[in-house]
């Protein structure tokens, strides 16, 4: 019965993950049930298409239709058909319009009677990625004000700023910084301090609507905001308006020699990239403009 082909194939029609069995070609020779309740459920082609399909042909086509998956599997599958790899493990993202899913595809070759095929297999590893990034995010909020924190900053301007230098867009930063926060945590105590911190926050985060925008606490009390995409004029009207919102939060700070409510003080720097700068360059503009903002009686914005 073990042997039987009728036997194997209904314990390979069982098994959840989607199997797809090519040759040297790229052309998909078999495939099981769940490969074919998935491409049903999908829009795919139907069961019977499928036989004589080039497995390879479609990532291709994928791939230049601008899908990463596609260059990716296909580069996979080529190097194990070269032998530069013994096997090939691939995570990538599925998502349908309204599902988020993720797929881990494994390809392995074996041999039948003195021929080489390659069984592929696709594992649903939804679950996983969602766990993962509840972790991830947990790690990247600031546990206080529960917005991004420095770490995340620094991965998200790093992207922008590449992204920018590619498509020749201007990024702007600003550095803000609470005017006088030690006078809050020694006249009302460090949870007036923290209570301060969590509105600050709060108010920052209605400024970052566009992908291309971000806030983040930068440090003590420090925050940031990057402005994709924009233009000075254009990210120092936004950041006026967020200088007079702070102001309106009237949060005491009785002591503080700019004023009897909590003020800030904002660097603002733009850039285009260029070969010769990085995302460094834009930071340090914006912390010396910051600098200035102090240095000139706080409560304001220094810009370039």
């Amino acid at each position: 019965m073990v042997e039987s082909y009728s036997f194997l194939k209904l314990i390979i029609d069982s098994l959840s993950e989607h199997i797809v069995v090519i040759d040297r070609t790229g052309r998909i020779i078999f495939v099981n049930q769940a490969w074919i309740n998935f491409s049903h459920n999908n829009d795919y082609v139907s069961q019977e298409e499928w036989h004589n399909i080039n497995y390879l042909d479609v990532c291709d086509n994928s791939a230049r239709n601008g899908e990463e998956y596609g260059q990716s599997a296909a580069e996979g599958i080529r190097k194990v058909m070269a032998n530069d790899l013994d096997s090939f493990y691939f995570e990538y993202p599925c998502h349908k319009m309204d599902e988020q899913r993720w797929y881990m595809m494994r390809v392995q070759p074996f041999d039948y009677k003195n021929t080489i095929y390659y069984v592929i297999a696709h594992q649903n590893i939804t679950e996983r990625k969602q766990a993962e990034e509840k972790i991830f995010n947990l790690c990247r909020l600031d546990g206080l004000t529960n917005i991004p924190n420095r770490r995340d900053f620094n991965m998200f301007i790093n992207q922008e700023w590449r992204r920018c230098a590619r498509l020749n867009l201007p990024i702007s930063l600003a550095i803000i910084d609470i005017d006088h926060f030690k006078l809050i945590n020694d006249t009302y105590g460090h949870q007036a301090g923290d209570e301060c911190l969590i509105k600050i926050g709060e108010v920052l985060a209605r400024y970052a609507n566009r992908p291309g925008d971000f806030c983040a606490r930068y440090g003590g009390e420090e925050f940031s905001l990057i402005f994709s995409n924009t233009q000075l004029e254009q990210s120092l009207a936004i950041v006026t308006r967020l200088l007079n919102d702070i102001r309106e939060l009237k949060i005491p700070n009785e002591k503080s020699p700019t004023g009897p409510t909590v003020t800030a003080s904002i660097g603002l720097a733009m850039m285009y990239p260029s070969p010769n700068t990085d995302e460094k360059d834009l930071i340090k503009a914006a912390d010396n403009l910051l600098y200035t903002a102090k240095a000139n009686g706080k409560n304001q914005v220094a810009f370039q």
